[in-house]
């Protein structure tokens, strides 16, 4: 387990943002990645109705049983508690991945932009590293006490080197020097506040950078819409009903679960690509 400490959820909370966090040893961390690579090499070709990418890159936790099982990991889970209390709900689940000596970016930007929850202090995203996360490899950059911020303007990209669905980015500049690099090693994880301003750079170096995305919410969120989007209880009690739970997955790839993957997808792009130009690799245009 990973209990924080009082000064860690309190630099938390000061400067939104947290690492590193070790919530695994090196060698479970190994284990993961392999299984997840063979996962990856079964299905590249296995006749699924999507792209594996998109599996891979939204809710991954619907369909893929190893997802679901990183984002309900006793240690990442006990170190989120530390920052959102007793009662946690696992999101999504995302696995963002950049290729050896590839120039994919993720543009500087706050998670909570586009998914239709306002400017919240219950939402946070825990990232694993699967493989070792460093400058040469394009760890996130994060800018410290940003979260104090509201949704910043942001402007869509839709650049084929951008691994975010819009290509969002902020129409703020930010310096070299404003920016703190989360390096991590496998085993590790960072949190972060859905409105801390993030990016990172390209992967100049020889190995996959491997890193798991999990996003956690309080039950009471409810999305500013009135959808009832989907959210796992994965620690503690949800007295507010506000989630819609997902069947967690027997399988990978059942029939069942990939209605309701659909049905997630069809519901979240309507938030997602609200006022978007043109539709995204991942999502229809609204």
């Amino acid at each position: 387990m990973t209990r924080l400490s009082k000064e860690q959820a309190e630099s938390y909370w000061k400067d939104g943002y947290l690492f590193p966090i070790r919530v695994m040893s090196e060698t479970d961390a190994a284990e993961l990645r392999a299984a997840f690579e063979a996962f990856e090499a079964e299905w590249l070709d296995n006749g699924l109705p999507l792209p594996l990418n998109t599996y891979k890159r939204i809710n991954a936790q619907v369909v893929m049983p190893l997802a679901h099982q990183m984002g309900t990991h006793p240690g990442i889970l006990e170190a989120v508690s530390g920052v959102l209390g007793p009662d946690v709900m696992l999101y999504s689940v995302e696995f963002l991945i950049k290729e050896p000596q590839t120039k994919a970016v993720v543009t500087m930007h706050q998670d909570l932009t586009y998914w239709g929850m306002g400017e919240i202090d219950g939402l946070t995203t825990a990232w694993l590293a699967l493989s070792p996360a460093t400058r040469e490899s394009g760890c996130m950059d994060v800018v410290r006490g940003s979260h104090k911020n509201t949704i910043l303007p942001h402007v869509d990209t839709f650049d084929d080197q951008n691994l975010l669905s819009r290509g969002q980015e902020i129409r703020v500049d930010v310096a070299d020097a404003d920016k703190t690099a989360l390096t991590l090693q496998p085993g590790e994880i960072s949190l972060h506040h859905g409105l801390t301003i993030h990016g990172s750079g390209p992967n100049s170096s020889d190995d996959r950078r491997i890193g798991v995305v999990i996003r956690y919410l309080v039950p009471e969120i409810v999305k500013s819409g009135g959808e009832r989007d989907f959210a796992h209880l994965a620690l503690g009690e949800d007295r507010h009903n506000n989630w819609e739970p997902y069947p967690v997955p027997t399988g990978p790839f059942t029939p069942d679960a990939l209605a309701v993957y659909d049905k997630i997808r069809k519901l979240q792009t309507s938030v997602m690509m609200k006022g978007a130009a043109k539709a995204s690799s991942f999502y229809e245009k609204a």
